[in-house]
């Protein structure tokens, strides 16, 4: 499939794109609109429709492509098993990165372009809070894509000319906090009130909530920034903080499952491609962490929970230990029997308080309390999070001076302690500052994008290095610090994607770093 469709959305093939296949979890999917030259004389349940499938698509579109067999890879959340895969090795491979892309720009933003046409600013009242919503759900879907490749298609995405230009990705994350700032100020007169309803697969048009998000999304971004624009990182950082981010568990935000839309992760589970990481295994046993079952399985057969080494060769993976029924898969909840009832994870609370106690160590006012105390906060909602709710075994934990352990008995590799670093809440800043990014890769599972982002800021948890790599840009010790943009593009937006390399601050590779990934 090429990605012509980002430099030739036009209003008629928007509109068919949105009336033919509309896959989501709403029942109403007929033709959007009989005036094909109108976009803005989409109705109510047109915009409703037509963001349900921006949310769901967003997700969905190329999951296994964009994020399984990439970033739950470089994040070490999984190791790789199937023996024909070589991304965990580092291998760029074209045809995956151009599913990811152009399942994307041809799935998931032509309904978000119609909802933010059909409702900006001019329209009924109401359509200012679907509009600013919107807009929140735009910096959703964006993000991970300017974290994957840099540059990329934003502001012009849908102009109806022969190519795209690519936006820098300072543009785009300015961009970003302009709209998430916007868009909370836009929501307060709609404070108490519920907008779209079903069609927001989400918060089920729960505006409250949808402040609280666009302001943890605000610090998110602003966090990640915070090398290249300390300045204004921190005066977002603060002004989200201010504005009320989430704080508890009935804040998260999951993408509602239904018979029409499933649960992407849960669907690939049983192809057999990943397993548990090493990296994963090492710090959840050396902690005694209850979560370990929660998010994975033991080995069939066994009470034994275990990971494997990531990038191993071919050869390797033919060996006993590496085979996918001697490591643990993920737990039962994230199988094919539950993808049609286990929601999708897209922000948690506990991400917000390890944000707040990463910002209380850089100085910034993050609220009432110690950079400590929110990495406890943390900890305790991502416990509970989970149905760890007895308060003496968060307290245990939390208190606990166990570190990561070896990994020896049973594996191809012998591997030492991922880390030296407890749980207990240390004396100095960096090693500090390790384990609020620790815990909150542990907190982030399975959002696998975000911590390979966040991994590639911080250079926190620290990871295995691989044992092999196949990239000559990236050797197995090395970091992969992007993907390179996809052959797709080249054959059908030449110029487009010349600007996106002229803005990179490098070459096309996987070794070059973003804007804000700076060491």
């Amino acid at each position: 499939m090429k990605s012509g469709i980002i430099k030739i959305i036009t209003v008629p093939v928007l509109l068919a794109v949105l009336a033919v296949g509309f896959y989501a979890c709403t029942d109403k999917f007929d033709d959007l609109n009989t005036d094909k030259t109108k976009l803005t004389s989409l109705d109510a349940s047109g915009v409703g429709n037509a963001f349900a499938a921006a949310q769901y698509r967003s997700i969905q579109a190329s999951w296994q492509t964009f994020q399984s067999l990439f970033a739950d890879l470089q994040s070490q959340f999984y190791a790789n098993v199937a023996i024909n895969f070589p991304s965990d090795r580092n291998v760029m491979v074209g045809g995956w990165l151009n599913g990811a892309f152009n399942g994307f720009y041809n799935s998931a933003v032509p309904p978000l372009l119609g909802v933010l046409e059909a409702t900006a600013p001019g329209g009924p009242s109401e359509n200012a809070a679907i509009y600013a919503i919107a807009n929140i759900w735009k910096v959703q879907m964006f993000l991970p894509r300017t974290d994957y490749w840099g540059p990329i298609p934003y502001s012009q995405v849908g102009n109806g000319g022969k190519s795209v230009e690519y936006d820098s990705q300072e543009f785009i994350y300015k961009d970003f906090l302009k709209l998430l700032k916007e868009g909370a100020a836009s929501l307060q007169a709609f404070k108490g009130k519920n907008i779209l309803g079903d069609n927001d697969q989400v918060y089920q048009g729960n505006v409250d909530k949808w402040i609280l998000f666009a302001n943890t999304m605000r610090l998110r971004v602003s966090m990640r920034m915070s090398k290249v624009e300390p300045a204004l990182a921190k005066t977002n950082a603060e002004e989200a903080v201010a504005g009320g981010v989430l704080t508890t568990n009935a804040h998260d935000a999951f993408l509602k499952v239904t018979t029409n839309s499933l649960n992407p992760m849960a669907q690939t589970t049983a192809w057999n491609e990943y397993r548990m990481s090493a990296a994963m295994e090492s710090v959840l046993k050396g902690y005694d962490d209850p979560r370990m079952s929660k998010y994975y399985a033991p080995v069939p057969g066994t009470n034994t929970f275990k990971g494997l080494r990531n990038g191993f060769s071919q050869a390797q993976l033919g060996l006993a230990e590496n085979a996918a029924v001697a490591n643990s898969n993920v737990n039962p909840a994230f199988t094919p029997d539950n993808m049609f009832s286990t929601p999708f994870a897209i922000m948690y609370a506990s991400e917000a308080w390890f944000l707040r106690a990463e910002g209380a160590l850089k100085g910034w006012n993050m609220g009432t309390g110690t950079a400590k105390e929110f990495y406890e906060k943390g900890i305790e909602a991502s416990m509970k999070q989970w149905g760890i709710t007895d308060a003496a075994a968060i307290q245990a934990y939390t208190n606990s001076t166990s570190t990561p352990v070896a990994l020896d008995a049973g594996h191809a590799v012998k591997s030492p302690p991922l880390s030296d670093i407890p749980v207990k809440w240390a004396t100095t800043p960096e090693k500090q500052l390790e384990q609020i990014i620790t815990q909150k890769w542990l907190s982030l599972w399975p959002n696998g994008h975000e911590a390979w982002a966040e991994y590639r800021r911080t250079g926190y948890p620290k990871l295995y290095p691989r044992i092999n790599s196949e990239n000559p840009d990236v050797p197995a010790g090395g970091v992969v610090r992007r993907t390179p943009f996809t052959q797709g593009e080249f054959q059908t937006n030449e110029p487009g994607v010349q600007t996106g390399i002229s803005k990179l601050g490098g070459p096309d590779s996987p070794a070059t770093r973003l804007w804000w990934d700076k060491p």
